[in-house]
């Protein structure tokens, strides 16, 4: 099994296809299970399959696609579904799909006969630049995100940006929100490429992933259990995660994407900053302007504020019951473990609300 401290490699484009082959034959497992969801099953596994090269036999076994299902229920069907097709400890994972399937696919073969290995191969943006690295694993307890999972490493990340095609620009948008965040905390420079990839194409795309993944890597590196620094990738998140909650539980509000919630999360954590920790007004503007031009402005009444700070509480980050943040004091500068006021939390969710009547 992967230790916690130490980075699973991660492997791009035609490479990432010789260094899964070599560890399958090196690690000749007994059975090969791909989890993929309904989309990737259509999508990619097509794509995939012939590129395995094994005389192991090969199951899929298929999820529904959705942050919905991103449950223990769901869990519980393939742990089944496992035991059925007689998987045992030399068993091996491979997770095909978004944000969903390698959080969950990471979660099922950590717990199952206490660990089998597993391998994750993430077919979205988002996926690619966060959820694939870094050995976190989890489900969703009802509406509250991530609430249940362990921290263990997959044997290795696979990136084939060629799956990107299949993805609207609505998912692509969702993806880039992590991007920016990785800019934000690290690289004013990187936030700037990153900004002006208004006309998201592939080429460029390629660039930003590795570099995006290398900032990832080496903020988990150092910080593989979040004692500390790995805490900066939750910049956007803390707000942004309550407001993915909030939506996801009223029926009178469109679901949102991960990155749509994060990127309003991004805009409040900024006033944040502004107000408390001396981020310039420029910079401010800055974030805020460019996180309009590439997201809508999500629909947040006055009406919504109390539920939304009420699901603060449930922010993985926090201790002794009280919510903690990342915010900024500069673009590429951030502090982690502040508190906010509740005034304040409600005066950043009235700026955003504002926006939308300038």
């Amino acid at each position: 099994m992967g230790t916690h401290a130490v980075q699973a490699p991660v492997y791009y484009s035609g490479e990432a296809y010789e260094k899964l082959n070599k560890f399958l034959k090196e690690s000749a497992p007994s059975i090969l299970f791909v989890l993929v969801d309904s989309n990737t099953r259509e999508f990619c596994l097509p794509d995939f399959l012939p590129r395995l090269e094994t005389s192991v036999n090969i199951e899929v076994i298929e999820m529904e696609a959705g942050e919905e299902h991103k449950n223990i229920d769901t869990c519980s069907g393939i742990w089944n579904a496992l035991s059925e097709l007689e998987a045992d400890r030399k068993s091996v994972m491979l997770n095909l799909g978004g944000g969903v399937v390698t959080d969950l696919g990471g979660f099922v073969a950590s717990t199952f006969k206490r660990g089998i290995k597993y391998v994750n191969i993430p077919t979205t943006l988002l996926s690619m630049v966060d959820a694939s690295v870094g050995g976190k694993t989890g489900v969703d307890l009802g509406n509250l995100k991530n609430q249940v999972g362990v921290i263990t490493q997959p044997e290795m990340v696979m990136i084939d940006s060629n799956y990107l095609s299949t993805l609207s620009s609505a998912e692509m948008r969702s993806g880039l929100a992590e991007i920016l965040k990785h800019g934000l905390i690290s690289s004013k420079d990187y936030w700037r490429k990153a900004v002006n990839l208004k006309e998201l194409t592939l080429e460029d795309l390629d660039d930003l992933i590795v570099e995006s993944v290398q900032i990832k890597s080496a903020v988990v590196q150092k910080d593989p259990l979040e004692e500390n620094l790995r805490k900066t990738l939750n910049f956007g998140h803390t707000f942004g995660h309550a407001i993915e909650s909030y939506f996801l539980t009223h029926p009178h509000k469109k679901t949102l994407l991960h990155g749509e919630a994060v990127a309003a999360g991004i805009v409040i954590a900024a006033y944040l900053s502004h107000k408390q920790q001396g981020l310039n007004e420029e910079e401010l503007e800055e974030i805020t302007n460019n996180i309009l031009q590439l997201y809508f402005r999500v629909d947040l009444e006055e009406e919504d504020l109390e539920e939304i700070l009420a699901l603060l509480k449930f922010d993985k980050k926090n201790s002794h019951g009280k919510i903690k943040f990342v915010l900024l004091e500069q673009i590429g500068k951030p502090v982690i473990d502040l508190e906010v006021s509740r005034d304040l939390q409600f005066e950043a969710l009235r700026y955003y609300i504002d926006l939308k009547k300038h």
